[in-house]
């Protein structure tokens, strides 16, 4: 039989998804799952998003620009400016979900073999994208007694040699809920004009950030507008994951000139992506309003209730709408298959994501998982409660 290639046999299974037969055969059995391993929200999709898509009017359903639809990144462009972040549509490219922007910037910027410094725990499909690129991800460890605050600069200096070429933060973090402070990005900042490297910036969560704190973005820093590559989402803020529409932006002119050439090899982002996030520049900021508030309502009670628990730490994110804790288990994985293989209570349970898939380093996160509150307070409230259960009978 032929072989695979090597990237084939390297590509990682997605912990967050891993475990989806578990809980396939879980429901055939009848057994009702709670799906907290996953960032999809329950939160409506914007109504002017879905009726944007139904009053297409156009004959053909034809390629767009590469780049994306023009007024689109001009209202991109736009929606960054109200920030007061100074960038123009040309700064910006559309890409086929925040993914693309990440796949793009790897390959526009670094060679193969070339190495990322990441904060772990981090969004496994990174991992994903690196061994697509042919790059190594180095990662610096962030702890969960720290609340997964950045490392000492000093610990992230020390992993800079020849190849390093970029250090990627997710902000606010996915998995940890953790947001970057002002003073953390200038230390950053600092850094990469020391060293000449590339500063790379997740920001799909910008718009959950909580107890009155604000997002910084690498946008708003100076001196480094050569450096700073951000990568954006309409997934999580408008709650439109299936539409698939991202965007890479920067002001290196080389770094959007080179990514283009990749967004023209795959012809043009989604046509109906694109209309809706479009459409969606237009959400009324009430509709984040009542987001915020009801995601600040389902972390306050999940934190609560969940550090109640007999051995369970869960620090409180700040940010994003996850959390990694800590369980008085040693293997979580075991534990996650557990729960979806043997246990029920009240004919549920519930499933999580095993920490260990977002650290880059052997052996961390064993007894952590990641939850994600993206479920209404009753569905969170009985999984809290499962939970609960589950550890009491586990543990025997």
């Amino acid at each position: 039989m032929p072989k695979l290639s090597q990237r084939g046999s390297e590509m990682p299974a997605s912990p967050i998804r891993k475990l989806v037969p578990f809980a396939e055969d879980a429901k055939k059995r009848g057994v009702k799952v709670y799906h907290l391993n996953i960032g999809q929200p329950d939160i409506k999709t914007p109504e002017i998003a879905l009726d944007a898509i139904r009053n297409f009017d156009m004959k053909t359903a034809e390629y767009t620009h590469s780049a994306g639809i023009e007024s689109y990144r001009k209202g991109i462009a736009k929606y960054y400016n109200n920030l007061d972040i100074d960038i123009s549509f040309e700064d910006v490219l559309i890409t086929t979900g925040g993914s693309e922007a990440i796949v793009f910037a790897f390959l526009s910027t670094m060679n193969p073999g070339d190495e990322v410094i990441i904060p772990e725990p981090f969004y496994t499909n990174y991992n994903g994208f690196a061994i697509q690129a042919g790059i190594k991800i180095v990662p610096v460890t962030s702890y969960i007694d720290d609340g997964f605050a950045l490392p000492q600069i000093s610990e992230v200096e020390k992993l800079i040699t020849s190849k390093t070429k970029a250090i990627l933060i997710c902000n606010p973090n996915n998995p940890t809920g953790y947001l970057y402070s002002k003073q953390e990005l200038m230390q950053l900042r600092d850094l990469v004009l020391k060293h000449d490297l590339y500063l790379f910036a997740d920001e799909v969560y910008r718009e959950f950030c909580y107890d009155g704190e604000e997002h910084f973005s690498v946008l708003d820093l100076d001196g480094i507008e050569n450096n700073a590559v951000l990568f954006d989402s309409v997934s999580k803020r408008y709650s439109e994951c299936g539409i698939r529409i991202g965007a890479l932006i920067s002001r290196n002119k080389t770094v959007i000139e080179s990514s283009l050439k990749y967004g023209q090899a795959r012809l043009s982002p989604p046509l109906f992506g694109q209309i809706a996030g479009e459409a969606s520049l237009k959400v009324d900021n009430s509709y984040f309003t009542e987001v915020y508030n009801e995601y600040i309502a389902r972390r306050n009670f999940v934190i609560e209730n969940l550090n109640k628990i007999e051995g369970v730490f869960a620090p409180k994110p700040k940010g994003a709408f996850y959390t990694v804790l800590r369980l008085p288990v040693e293997d979580a994985e075991d534990f996650c298959v557990w729960l979806l293989k043997e246990f029920q209570y009240n004919n549920e349970t519930v499933m999580l994501a095993p920490a260990a898939g977002f650290y880059s380093t052997p052996g961390k996160g064993k007894d952590e998982v990641r939850i994600a509150y993206v479920l209404k307070i009753e569905d969170l409230e009985k999984s809290v409660k499962i939970l609960e259960e589950a550890l009491k009978v586990y543990k025997k």
